[in-house]
């Protein structure tokens, strides 16, 4: 069920790509000025303040443990204004899930989420960032707020990271389908914000530098501009609350399945290397729930290079001269309807996070506010087992995105 685009769709398409560039142009040009006294050239030196070493940045593979039932998960959301942006036309809030590119150019994007549920705090999974610096890829990365905010020096790594861009994945994993008013717009809102939080840091940090393998803070937007719905579930109140916030939502056409452990590289590889064409949003994880991701990936890419692809950000596909847009009214999977089953997953979701925050509340455990956030010590090795207040089946833990 692909959308017909008129002459006026057209315009409305090329007003967002203005704004998308011009939102990073403006970016680029702020951190630059607020953090160098001169052009940036002049401080690619050793007067560079280099923010994380190569072994830092390199990160621990036990990063990817994911904690649940824990009470450095209760997180209190960030307050503040927003800023500055502007709605999307009504007309274009559908869920983009694909670019259809002018012939003969072969790009796809690679996203990888970064979601993180009440009870829980996610990983990070460095061997997959690792290959990604390695290979030069470009990549999205679709954060949850309160993943930004128990991962403070890690989502800033790769806020800054000139490779990668950065969208908004709700601030705990929600389905938005079953909300509607103020907690609607505030599990969008709080990761805006967090966000742009994790900005402010990065220029009181001074990162203009670049060493080795180290990044610089001069290419991070100042705002998100990118959505990703939980589930891949939404409805249209939800499309109107993202759109009236400012951000553009972004399906997939290709799921890679990660988050099911049954899903071995060598079948993940193999599976999206015969369904993606030139414009395909992929669908991978980040957050310690990538079960073979990354070496999925090391199978995955050479493929995809010898087959002439290459490798962009979903708002470079969108960016390329002559792409228009695969929008539609809902969102879905790889079927019109296949995810609407998560609303009865996410009431239990919730019922589960209820018992949680009573179980911690009873123990007089008091959420930490955003800034204070603690950095989890991980575990000595990921773990797959059920916890207490946890769902137990694969497919609870597991959804699609």
């Amino acid at each position: 069920m692909l959308t017909s685009f008129s002459s006026e769709d057209a315009a409305i398409e090329k007003f967002i790509c203005i704004i998308i560039s011009l939102a990073a142009f403006s970016s680029q040009s702020l951190l630059s000025a607020e953090t160098s006294g001169s052009p940036l050239a002049a401080q690619k030196g050793a007067a560079a303040n280099i923010c994380w070493s190569p072994e830092a940045l390199r990160g621990r593979s036990v990063d990817k443990t994911v904690r649940k039932d824990t009470p450095l998960a209760i997180v209190e959301p960030p307050v503040g204004e927003m800023v500055r942006y502007s709605p999307i036309p009504r007309a274009a809030r559908g869920a983009i899930r694909r670019i259809d590119l002018p012939p003969g150019i072969k790009k796809l994007a690679f996203t990888f989420d970064l979601c993180e549920q009440p009870y829980e705090v996610a990983g990070y999974d460095s061997d997959i960032i690792n290959y990604l610096r390695e290979q030069g890829l470009r990549a999205t990365f679709f954060a949850g707020g309160k993943w930004i905010g128990t991962h403070k020096d890690q989502a800033q790594q790769l806020i800054a990271d000139p490779l990668f861009e950065f969208g908004n994945h709700t601030w705990e994993h929600r389905n938005l389908r079953l909300l509607s008013g103020q907690k609607l717009v505030d599990e969008i809102r709080w990761v805006q914000l967090a966000y742009e939080q994790q900005i402010g840091a990065l220029l009181a940090r001074k990162c203009v530098g670049r060493d080795g393998k180290a990044v610089v803070a001069t290419n991070a937007n100042r705002r998100l501009s990118l959505f990703r719905f939980p589930f891949g579930a939404c409805n249209k109140e939800s499309l109107d609350a993202v759109g009236e916030l400012g951000l553009t939502p972004i399906q997939w056409d290709v799921s890679s399945g990660d988050p099911s452990p049954s899903a071995s590289a060598e079948l993940m590889a193999e599976d999206v290397t015969r369904r993606v064409r030139p414009g395909s949003i992929v669908l991978f994880h980040a957050n310690g729930r990538g079960w073979h991701t990354a070496k999925a990936l090391r199978l995955l890419v050479p493929k995809l290079k010898s087959m002439g692809y290459s490798f962009a950000t979903v708002t470079e596909l969108m960016q390329t001269p002559g792409a228009t847009f695969e929008r539609e009214p809902i969102c879905y999977d790889s079927t019109p309807g296949d995810t609407d089953h998560y609303d009865s997953l996410a009431k239990r979701l919730e019922a589960s996070y209820e018992k949680f925050l009573a179980k911690y509340s009873r123990q007089g455990v008091e959420a930490i506010p955003l800034s204070r956030v603690p950095q989890p010590v991980p575990a000595t090795a990921p773990s797959r087992v059920k916890e207490p207040g946890s769902p137990s089946a694969a497919s609870d833990l597991n959804p699609p995105d």
